[in-house]
């Protein structure tokens, strides 16, 4: 049975590292959750190490710029891995050719021009027409404010007639801006699959980015087998990502699906909360509403 938290210090003794969620879980793509920012710096203060782990499109660096912009102090972190870094490292492999359709909003052309001193000596990626790439790189809708993914099926059948492989750069399927919620790359690509396409992902819950993550822990000196937290709010993603990692799992009811567990998003019923973690086959040692 999960157990409800009401802090995360309850748990800071048995664990060394957490890879914590960005989204929903220490910010809402607005401002900062101020109890998370002060778990995850008491964490740190205690001895632990925190990476945080995001399905963002976009190399670490942009998202870094955008923690320092909302005011999220480097207190709370060690260090930021996103699926963008994962992603950028299979397409400048060529994983999905040298030529391709880049299918996203502006504000992801650092996908692109921010290349990793790894990379600086590899072919070049070229940004071409949809009906002269050899591939799809896909970082979100153009327009993520308005467009759904039913917007894109004609330049889908195009793309899958040509065979094209689609490389998603952010499995999740919908986050909230404020309270909007707009949707993801991971949309677009299940869409892709779905009208029988070929799909690539990187982000959670896929190995390549828990293998970046473990690496960037290392290189911090690293955490015992079985004292590494993984803490988020999307079942697919965070939950079933730790699951396939063998992590423990703290999952945090107030983000993405913080309707199903009562109306005092702070505190989850109980109740409610195991029928729902039951129907998805889900099972995370711990539970709490906002990280704190």
């Amino acid at each position: 049975m999960t157990r409800i938290l009401s802090s995360l210090a309850d748990l800071a003794p048995r664990y060394q590292a957490v890879y914590c969620d960005i989204w929903g879980v220490l910010h809402n793509g607005i401002r900062p959750f101020d109890g998370a920012v002060a778990a995850l710096s008491a964490f740190r203060a205690a001895g632990g190490k925190v990476i945080l782990i995001t399905n963002a499109p976009r190399p670490s660096a942009a998202v870094i710029a955008t923690l320092d912009a909302m005011g999220v102090p480097r207190a709370a972190w060690d260090a930021v891995v996103t699926s963008g870094d994962a992603a950028q490292d299979a397409m400048l492999s060529g994983a999905v050719g040298r030529r391709v359709w880049h299918l996203g909003p502006a504000k992801d052309d650092g996908f692109f021009s921010d290349i990793p001193p790894e990379h600086r000596d590899s072919p070049a990626i070229e940004r071409v027409p949809l009906e002269e790439a050899e591939g799809i790189v896909c970082t979100g809708p153009f327009e993520e404010m308005t467009e759904v993914p039913e917007d894109y099926r004609p330049r889908f059948l195009l793309a899958k007639t040509r065979g094209l492989p689609l490389l998603c750069a952010n499995p999740d399927i919908v986050v909230d801006v404020g309270d909007q919620r707009i949707y993801c790359a991971g949309a677009l690509a299940a869409l892709y699959e779905e009208m029988g396409g070929q799909a690539l992902y990187f982000g959670k819950p896929h190995p390549p980015i828990y293998d970046l993550a473990a690496r960037r822990l290392a290189a911090l000196g690293g955490a015992e087998e079985g004292r590494i937290l993984a803490i988020g709010d999307g079942v697919n993603t965070d939950l079933v990502g730790a699951m396939g990692e063998d992590l423990d799992a703290l999952f945090i009811t107030g983000g993405l699906a913080a309707e199903h567990f009562g109306p005092d998003v702070e505190t989850p019923d109980p109740a409610l909360l195991e029928a729902w973690l039951s129907a998805r086959q889900v099972a995370p040692l711990y539970a709490m509403g906002r990280l704190r």
